[in-house]
């Protein structure tokens, strides 16, 4: 489908044909507890959208645009690595496991990333200023030049990633030296 417009449907009760979407927007659609394995999203945005526990084996998502969707406990490491390449602005993108993805350059713009798993992600670049990383897990992951900046709650362990040139501001200092126990006033 091409330039398409889909607007306040429920993609659950009325599931998405197994095509490729180019150039299309969804807007106020559900796709929660969707199976979207196999289709391919491209140029595509999403608005109000709400994915909460979609299935995405094999899902394409090539240039595709967030804004003000709830993403929760989805499986991004289950996509198609192919051109793989999102964008999300004030999403709720909790629980959710982007494990292993090579999403360098990703902007994550003020969105929720509670518990969500970045471990051996390659995210050299990505944009992670003011997300909240409640409880959200780095482990020998590449940041070389992420931005952090006014994210808050987050926990990151120097020795076991790669943050080179990473951008912190001074009061998120607390946020690298966590598990050191210390008192910083």
């Amino acid at each position: 489908m091409l330039d398409e417009s889909f607007n306040k449907i429920n993609f659950y009760s009325q599931p998405l044909e197994s095509v490729e979407y180019d150039g299309c927007t969804f807007n106020n659609c559900n796709f929660s507890k969707t199976n979207l394995a196999n289709i391919s999203f491209i140029d595509c945005t999403f608005l109000n959208c709400d994915f909460s526990n979609a299935l995405l084996n094999n899902t394409g998502f090539q240039e595709v645009l967030f804004v003000s969707s709830k993403l929760m406990g989805l499986r991004f490491d289950a996509c198609k690595l192919f051109l793989l390449q999102f964008t999300f602005d004030k999403c709720i993108l909790d629980y959710s496991s982007f494990y292993g993805l090579k999403i360098p350059n990703t902007q994550f713009g003020a969105s929720s990333l509670i518990e969500a798993d970045f471990t051996e992600v390659d995210a050299r670049k990505a944009d992670f200023s003011t997300c909240n990383l409640t409880a959200a897990v780095f482990e020998n992951s590449l940041l070389e030049g992420a931005d952090f900046r006014m994210a808050v709650n987050f926990a990151i362990k120097p020795e076991s990633n790669y943050i080179q040139k990473a951008k912190f501001t001074k009061d998120d200092l607390l946020g690298l030296l966590w598990q050191y126990n210390l008192e910083v006033e």
